[in-house]
């Protein structure tokens, strides 16, 4: 905290400076103006800075390309005008020294074309750059994943802001969509899906404690919560479609910075003055270290390790198209000792154990995308990925060292190629299909200590391959510039029990005027099961090993969502959506029991149950709604609420609370900007959230005593609930602008009343009590960036 303040101070008298020089910053503005259903470029758009004295303007050139010069530092609304397309102005835009601002930009041609007659409107500022998805769907930049309070700069953590969304806890970042399980969350990355991006990630899982994307390298992208189209698929509760900006291919540029996700470097820049093919590139290494020794607490005795890199090659002229590499990637490694454990860390269910956990993941991946005409395209991808993850407990009190209790070294290798065809038939229609192949290498290795200290091999599966194939293929038609359906068909085949199914999707967009429009959709969303639950062994009455899952098919979901939304100004937006899902095909046990599927996924160790068949049911249902004022005269507020039901049956055909139905979630997020002086800002922002607690199955405390471990009593699975879930966070942050650079610090004072929010219950042997671990309490995250 003093080191804060000292750094504040010296930036605010640095400001101080700058006021009494009075000098004039300057930066450029770039970027490509192109057609929102085609992709091409569009040249002769007119490009303005509003209120600007004298008039800062440009046109885009044949390749849709414009450039502005000399743009005093500060925000600017931008508009893009061109005859025959719906005209767009973008609002407070924050140009800054030290690195040139970039902008795509699409443009939606009209339906109706009236000649000579441009007609104004702010752009909807959360609108999906996907144009196929039609309803709970919207875009997010870069600078929302910094500006929220509590958010790490993570982009899954930001998205839990939004309504129907959730955490699973603090010290991860899975998020609940709708009351679905974390499992159901599909990440895409550059056109192909990848596996979890995120350090301390089991293996199966989508989430985990700190993000491996970089939101520095990040461009603006998308978030789907249902009823997405038919190119998403093997998903069942939503989707991130993210895109990396390509570097700066004129200058060069760079960043430095330290905070929660590690000290980092970065540049960026052409590879030489006359080719326009760009680098852009970030390493971080953890910091977590320096955190331990300044005595802030985590919940665990062990200082976590990890380290990520990202980077990105883009070469855009070529006679055979526009080409990019890419690539993304971390590694992470933690050890929690029974004999540091401090009597509030957390225990994960698993105590008077000493834990060792590392995991690792990475994906590199070949873009191709080639223009056969102005409105035909192709684009192709092909990636090769790694996930992989080791885990070995070994019992505190066992007079053993050599026994191990746990031990895991499991990985997957996957080969992906994928490829999607555009055609942009006119103002009307638009048009695409494709196909992606996805070849796994699976290699799980894991082993558990039975009563009789023998062990028992779980896993052994060595350099088996399985393959999911998905197609589809979907059209837009617009019957006016107000009315628009969608349409398309998704198909999955899984090669290792040749399970396949097509799902339909619909949805329709009705725009009643410029400030009220209708949506509904409609799809049927399939997944396979975690990988891991394949190839889980059993033994048999004969003493062999017999995987018993291998048949499992999808797990099924139908949804249905309906949707209003009020546009009260350019600037504030209210929006409704009630949805309803009805899932089928979910694994649950043969025999009689409370299991599902449906509640896996949000955990640090991965338990997984045999002799699985698809028989179980669940359903979601609710409603949502957003108050959101966007930013503008220095300030913002979003406010989402959201009322849901989400439960399931198991085998024993009783219908149950889903361990995620906490019934309600209100988050309230606003932040207001002080100017310091022409070039320097103090931002303020908070973050409060209300939301229901987790159901959990509780333990039996007489049975545990008896048994001197915890044990479980199942007979009352997901009745009990812990306590609403209750948090408040601030964020402080300075940013100021020199000639040459500019520098932000921010300071984010998390759960600042300190609430205790539990986290789980678990048993105690030592005191043979029922004992809770604890969500992190108050908790401090930093950042200190120069961009040059």
């Amino acid at each position: 905290m003093k080191i804060f303040c000292s750094i504040l101070i010296l930036l605010i008298f640095q400001t101080g400076n700058i006021i009494a020089q009075e000098k004039q910053y300057t930066q450029t503005i770039r970027g490509t103006v192109i057609d929102a259903g085609s992709k091409s470029p569009i040249p002769g758009v007119n490009i303005i800075l509003l209120n600007t004295n004298p008039l800062k303007a440009a046109t885009t050139n044949y390749n849709g390309e414009f450039e502005i010069k000399q743009v005093p530092i500060g925000r600017y609304d931008i508009s893009f005008d061109n005859i025959g397309y719906k005209s767009v102005i973008i609002g407070n835009q924050l140009i800054k020294s030290g690195k040139e601002f970039m902008l795509e930009i699409e443009l939606e041609e009209m339906v109706i074309n009236i000649d000579e007659v441009v007609v104004k409107a702010y752009g909807k500022k959360d609108s999906p750059l996907n144009e196929m998805a039609k309803i709970s769907a919207r875009s997010f930049t870069v600078e929302v994943t910094e500006r929220y309070a509590g958010t790490w700069f993570d982009p899954a953590r930001m998205a839990s802001n939004y309504a129907g969304v959730m955490t699973a806890g603090d010290q991860r970042n899975d998020i609940i969509i709708r009351g679905n399980s974390p499992l159901g969350l599909l990440w895409r990355l550059e056109g192909i899906d990848i596996p979890n991006p995120n350090h301390f990630g089991t293996l199966g899982t989508t989430g985990g404690p700190i993000s491996i994307l970089n939101n520095n390298l990040l461009n603006n992208s998308d978030f789907l919560t249902s009823a997405w189209p038919a190119e998403y698929g093997n998903a069942l509760s939503g989707v991130f479609d993210l895109n990396m900006r390509s570097g700066n291919n004129k200058k060069h540029e760079f960043v430095a910075q330290v905070g929660m996700n590690g000290f980092e470097l970065g540049a960026e820049g052409p590879f030489t003055k006359k080719s326009r093919a760009s680098y852009l590139i970030s390493y971080r290494y953890s910091t977590l270290a320096i955190f331990d020794a300044l005595g802030i607490n985590f919940g665990i005795s062990g200082i976590p390790q990890y380290q990520d890199i990202s980077f990105k090659i883009n070469v855009p002229d070529t006679k055979l198209g526009k080409f990019s590499i890419f690539g993304v990637g971390g590694s992470s490694y933690i050890e929690i000792l029974n004999k540091n454990k401090k009597a509030n860390d957390w225990t994960f269910g698993r105590d008077n154990l000493d834990l060792r956990f590392g995991s690792d993941m990475g994906v590199i991946g070949l873009s191709h995308l080639y223009f056969f005409n102005t409105n035909c395209r192709i684009k192709s991808v092909f990636a090769v990925s790694y996930t992989g993850a080791t885990a070995k407990a070994d019992s505190a009190y066992i007079n053993l060292p050599s026994l191990n209790y746990y031990g895991d070294e499991s990985s997957e290798i996957k080969y992906s190629f994928s490829t999607k065809y555009i055609q942009k038939v006119n103002a009307k229609n638009n048009f695409s299909l494709g196909f992606t192949s996805d070849l796994f290498k699976i290699f799980y290795n894991d082993s558990v200590l039975m009563p009789d200290y023998t062990y028992r091999r779980l896993s052994d599966t060595d350099n088996e391959s399985v393959m999911l194939f998905q197609s589809f293929i979907q059209f837009e038609h617009k019957f006016s510039d107000e009315l628009v359906i969608y349409s398309g068909l998704h198909y999955q085949y899984f090669n290792l029990n040749a399970s396949q199914v097509i799902e339909p999707r619909a949805s329709i967009k009705w725009t009643l005027n410029r400030k009220h429009s209708l949506s509904f959709g409609f799809g049927l969303h399939s997944q396979i099961q975690p990988r891991l639950f394949y190839f889980l062994q059993t033994l048999s009455p004969d003493s062999s090993f017999v995987k018993t899952n291998r048949n499992l098919g999808f797990s099924k979901s139908i949804q249905f969502v309906l949707g209003y939304d009020y546009l009260i100004n350019k600037n504030l937006r209210l929006k409704l959506e009630t949805y309803y899902q009805h899932l089928y095909k979910i694994p649950v046990e043969v025999k009689s029991s409370y299991y599902s599927i449906i509640n896996y996924g949000s955990e640090f160790y991965s338990e997984r149950s045999d002799s699985l068949v698809n028989n179980g049911f669940g359903e979601n249902y609710g409603l949502e709604l957003t108050l959101e004022k966007f930013l503008s005269n220095n300030y913002y507020f979003l406010l989402t609420a959201s009322a849901f039901e989400s439960l399931y049956k198991g085998s024993d055909n009783i219908e149950r609370n889903t361990i995620y139905n906490g019934n309600y979630v209100l988050n309230v997020l606003s932040g207001y900007t002080f100017n310091v002086g022409k070039y320097s800002a103090l931002c303020l922002d908070i973050k409060f959230v209300n939301a229901g607690g987790r159901h959990y199955i509780p333990v039996d405390l007489e049975k545990s005593k008896l048994t001197g471990a915890k044990v479980l009593d199942y007979s009352k699975a997901y009745e009990p609930q812990y306590p609403p879930y209750f948090r408040i966070d601030t964020r402080i942050s300075f940013k100021l602008n020199r000639k040459k650079f500019n520098t932000e610090i921010a300071f984010d004072i998390q759960n600042i009343t300190g609430h205790e929010n539990i986290l789980l219950e678990t048993y105690d042997v030592k005191t043979a009590s029922i004992k809770f671990d604890y969500q992190l309490g108050l908790f401090y995250v930093f950042l200190l960036r120069f961009q040059f």
